[in-house]
């Protein structure tokens, strides 16, 4: 990459390293048949490490192992990088909704 990235493209790096960072070491990712993923104990320790102001209940063991299955779409017990990323548009979402009632509350106290 030439340059500094964008806001937008050190944020993407930032989540595929996140993945990377919890995500099994074994098998290999999008070239062959194994796939990596995180397990249910790193999605746990990703919750406690990584997302604990964004989620409640993250260090609650039932509630966790509720989103894993949530998010296991093809039921293997890991958390693809495709399942990850559904975690992430599930997060951001809502914040994206909040952050837009913050700028027209903002518009009309103005």
């Amino acid at each position: 990459m030439i340059g500094d990235p964008s806001e937008l493209e050190w944020a993407v790096q930032t989540l595929v390293k996140n993945y990377d960072k919890y995500a099994s070491k074994g098998g290999c990712c999008c070239c062959c048949k194994r796939q990596r993923g995180i397990t249910k104990g790193g999605f746990r320790k990703m919750l406690t490490h990584e997302l604990n102001h964004m989620l409640t209940d993250t260090k609650n063991k039932q509630a966790a192992n509720k989103l894993i299955c949530d998010l296991d779409e093809n039921h293997d017990g890991m958390i693809s990088f495709d399942e990850y990323w559904t975690l992430i548009g599930g997060i951001a979402s809502p914040i994206s909704c909040l952050i837009r009632q913050q700028e027209e509350s903002v518009k009309f106290t103005k």
